[in-house]
């Protein structure tokens, strides 16, 4: 074996007696196993030599570093390093924080040495499969690509930024957002940016699925273990091994699925349905939901600890009338893409009907709008793309005070947003004309100018 594939393990425990009883455990896993009984020794050796899988006892002797401070000082040398927390009680709020911060997974005292051999195992197997592909720390940014996700705002630029440090580690990320908002493409874009990318990425809808039906799929099944099952087939578990695993609308999962679901994430343990025969997996996973998770713990309809152990990190995807500063980005990108699609040349939108696409409310999101961008591109005759060629829905939705049904689709409309759609749509019946505008509004031409920068219409 040559010295740069080389495993070093540290225990760190000021119960000499505990430390050595791991070290023993565990040193037929890796090249190197070493106990350390003083919370200082530990850090000094973290600083000053390579340590590739940490474990260490939460509490320790040392009044000024516990655990987590080991393991924060552990990620500051290496993003790359393992940590793996020992405690006589896994609360919540600890489990929570120790995931947050980065470590691999915990154990609760008294310790299952067979248990810390499998976690062990499971952190020394990714190790060595992902050494040759491991992202350096300092990687540079321009590197990491969003294929398919695109935002300049604020908010998207953000959800970026989070993604960018966690796409090179192993922690699980928790994607939040509505529905359409783009949350498969973001996970897509972490697995194609973390050493995993040359691997399979396996999505998964959890939504409307049977416990029996998610079970086989996610587990797989042996031959004759259900009616119909006459060959023993791989779950998405063992098809993603050394992957990624996406669990979208893991908020609509069955609550028996999500006891089934926690025990393979602690334990890297597949058990197939009808079968006795278990298999490790090396997977990472990252879910997404329209739910919000929090508030189904507190209602029980979701398991808190679930919740912990897949909310590594989180990012919530804003909804796309939130990030109107991206709406042209966005626009121009699904138009380019429809083009390409159909075959045909490129074409653009008129800035009146961008302004109309502007105002709507979009409660499908940035797929609500990819779609309305392609029907447009479809049944457009022109290549400017105007006012005419937006799908009625989206005009009938937004009518102006004097047109049929108009109190009907304006009750409970804010005034602000009424002002604004009759300062849209009359700037685009006049073609943009902004004096001709402010004659028919009944407003001078000043104020116009002002409601148009106060309401951010281009």
């Amino acid at each position: 074996m040559m010295a740069k594939d080389k495993i070093t393990i540290m225990v760190v425990d000021d119960e000499k007696a505990h430390a050595d009883v791991l070290v023993e455990a565990v040193e037929s896993l890796c090249d190197e196993a070493v106990a350390v009984y003083d919370a200082n020794e530990a850090v000094r050796i973290l600083q000053s030599r390579k340590i590739d899988i940490v474990i260490t006892d939460l509490n320790l002797a040392d009044e000024n570093v516990n655990g987590l401070d080991v393991l924060d000082i552990a990620k500051e040398q290496s993003l790359a390093t393992e940590v793996i927390l020992i405690t006589a009680y896994a609360t919540i709020e600890t489990c929570k924080e120790a995931i947050r911060r980065g470590a691999f997974d915990y154990l609760v005292k008294p310790i299952d040495i067979d248990q810390l051999r499998t976690m062990v195992e499971r952190a020394v197997s990714k190790k060595r499969a992902c050494r040759a592909k491991a992202f350096s720390s300092n990687a540079d940014k321009s590197d990491f690509k969003f294929d398919g996700v695109k935002g300049s705002s604020r908010a998207m630029q953000s959800v970026f930024a989070v993604l960018r440090k966690v796409s090179p580690t192993n922690i699980t990320v928790l994607i939040e957002g509505s529905s359409g908002t783009g949350k498969e493409l973001l996970a897509r874009a972490v697995h194609n940016n973390s050493p995993r990318k040359s691997q399979p990425f396996k999505p998964i809808n959890c939504a409307g699925l049977t416990e029996s039906l998610l079970e086989s799929e996610l587990f797989g099944h042996a031959k004759g273990s259900f009616t119909g099952a006459t060959e023993a087939r791989k779950g998405l578990f063992q098809v993603a091994d050394k992957g990624t695993l996406f669990l979208d609308e893991i908020g609509d999962m069955p609550m028996p699925m999500q006891s089934k679901l926690l025990r393979v994430l602690e334990d890297g343990i597949v058990v197939p349905v009808g079968s006795n025969k278990s298999t490790v997996v090396d997977v990472r996973v990252i879910s997404a939901t329209n739910h919000n998770l929090a508030e189904l713990v507190s209602e029980n309809k979701f398991r808190q600890d679930l919740y912990f152990r897949i909310k590594g990190v989180s990012v919530t995807v804003p909804l796309l009338k939130d990030r109107v500063e991206d709406f042209g980005e966005l626009a121009e990108y699904f138009l380019r893409q429809a083009c390409d699609e159909i075959g045909i040349d490129k074409r653009t939108i008129s800035d009146s009907a961008l302004e109309i696409l502007k105002g709507y409310s979009w409660p499908g999101n940035i797929r609500q709008l990819r779609n309305c961008v392609r029907m447009m591109v479809v049944m457009g005759d022109t290549d400017v793309l105007g006012t005419k060629d937006i799908p009625p829905e989206i005009h009938q939705i937004r009518q102006l005070p004097g047109q049929v049904d108009s109190v009907k689709n304006l009750a409970g409309v804010a005034l602000e947003e009424i002002e604004r759609q009759a300062i849209v749509e009359t700037l685009a019946k006049v073609d943009g004309n902004r004096e001709q505008a402010a004659k028919l509004l009944g407003i001078g031409e000043r104020t116009l100018y002002r409601k148009i920068k106060d309401y951010n219409i281009g």
